[in-house]
């Protein structure tokens, strides 16, 4: 079988699955059910300054049947003292050594008790640091969390302090609250981080409660903005995470990539796009620990069906394909084709098509149902028909070039290529 053990920056695990810094890694008991069930390694929730947390804490978006498609929290940093949280940290180190065990932290901004901090926890044995430079919600009235992440400038400050003490390896985590990742983890490459992890939460609002009228979570009547993660954040994370890979600067680091990950083919696409492991939060909060069994099957299985012996062999290897758009091959076409043996004859397409897309379907009246039909000289190739279509490979597209030869939008400008001659 395929090699699924992981090294990032010399943390080494069984597996690439490590749960993400957040409630289920918040105590010893948590950690140890996780490592029970075979999960690689885990972020200790954040450490700090003492905190007090609310109630309610979470919130969720449900999404045509699917409960919490996207999730939402204003839960803080570990709200347990600092020394039960270093006491535990080390008893689960010593209970299982095989697995990898990064602290979180979001110390006071200043070098001082960043100093202090990295510290004790580096006396528990911990094999690495994350730095929380992302927390949208809560501490960022410190001049911490997000406030940081939004900065480039603080985080190359915060991390050259940190770089000073440091003798463990240093994972800064992004904060997605900004237009793009790329200065923060330029400056914080160029400050001396080791590796980076992202995406931490995005800010955002579930809803609201139509009888209360107060946004979720509900806390006397009050809400805040929260952070969100889940499934809904996926694509989000993905593009943040290409860029990171595609900058010079940025991808001379690894990279831990969060957001969204929920089965083993989630795993894989953050790896393609340059992630060296990934780490998880919602999908165990949703189902439990031992999903991490069907996410390492999950992996294993398709490795060796593609014939790659260890994660390094595909780390990274879609992110040529994500180019810009005036570099796309403007010949390049390709229409649908609907079968008629598997068309239940729902008419989802053709209503798609006829009201807001391009009137490319044609529809026979019949009985005892009405047929549909690709109008092939009116197909612009645009994919709406086959994406809403539910059933499974009725609708395909096929390629149907325009010319043989490969030319993008510059070479098109540059002819002087008349559009309606194209």
């Amino acid at each position: 079988m395929a090699n699924i053990s992981s090294d990032f920056l010399g943390i080494k695990s069984p597996n690439p699955y490590w749960l993400a810094s957040a409630p289920p890694t918040d105590k010893k008991i948590n950690v140890l059910r996780a490592f029970e069930a075979g999960w690689g390694g885990v972020v200790w929730k954040t450490l700090g300054s003492q905190v007090k947390n609310v109630s309610s804490r979470y919130s969720a978006v449900n999404y045509n049947g699917t409960r919490v498609m996207g999730f939402n929290n204003i839960e803080l940093i570990s709200d347990r003292p600092l020394d039960i949280n270093l006491k535990e940290i080390a008893e689960c180190i010593k209970l299982f050594p095989d697995r990898a065990m990064v602290v979180s932290l979001m110390a006071d901004n200043t070098k001082e008790k960043w100093h202090e901090l990295i510290s004790q926890v580096e006396d528990t044995g911990a094999h690495g640091l994350e730095l929380n430079f992302g927390c949208p919600h809560g501490m960022t009235e410190r001049g911490m969390g997000a406030s940081v992440g939004q900065d480039p400038e603080i985080a190359r400050m915060v991390v050259e302090w940190v770089m000073e003490k440091a003798n463990i390896p240093v994972i800064t985590k992004l904060t997605p609250n900004v237009h793009s990742v790329v200065p923060a983890g330029k400056a914080v490459v160029e400050a001396g981080t080791n590796g980076l992890s992202l995406i931490n939460t995005i800010q955002s609002v579930t809803g609201i409660d139509l009888d209360t009228l107060v946004p979720n979570p509900y806390v006397a009547g009050k809400s805040v903005f929260g952070g969100y993660c889940g499934p809904a954040v996926k694509p989000i994370a993905l593009k943040f995470l290409t860029t990171i890979s595609q900058d010079p600067i940025t991808s001379r680091v690894p990279v831990s990539g969060i957001g969204g990950i929920s089965t083993w083919k989630d795993a894989v696409e953050f790896m393609l796009l340059g992630a060296s492991n990934v780490q998880v939060c919602t999908a165990a909060m949703k189902h439990g620990f031992r999903i991490i069994e069907d996410l390492c099957d999950g992996l294993n299985n398709w490795m060796d069906e593609k014939g790659f012996a260890s994660l390094e062999d595909f780390i990274g290897k879609s992110v040529p394909a994500i180019t810009h758009w005036e570099d796309l091959d403007i010949n390049y076409h390709h229409i649908a084709r609907i079968n008629q043996e598997k068309c239940i004859h729902c008419g989802l397409c053709f209503i798609a098509c006829e009201d807001t897309s391009h009137q490319s379907i044609s529809l026979t009246y019949g009985n005892p149902y009405n047929t549909y039909a690709i109008k092939e000289e009116e197909c612009v190739g645009c994919n709406l028909c086959e994406l809403i279509c539910p059933v499974e490979n009725c609708i395909t597209m096929v390629e149907s070039r325009k010319g043989d030869e490969y030319i993008n939008w510059k070479e098109f400008q540059r002819r002087g290529i008349p559009l309606n001659d194209h």
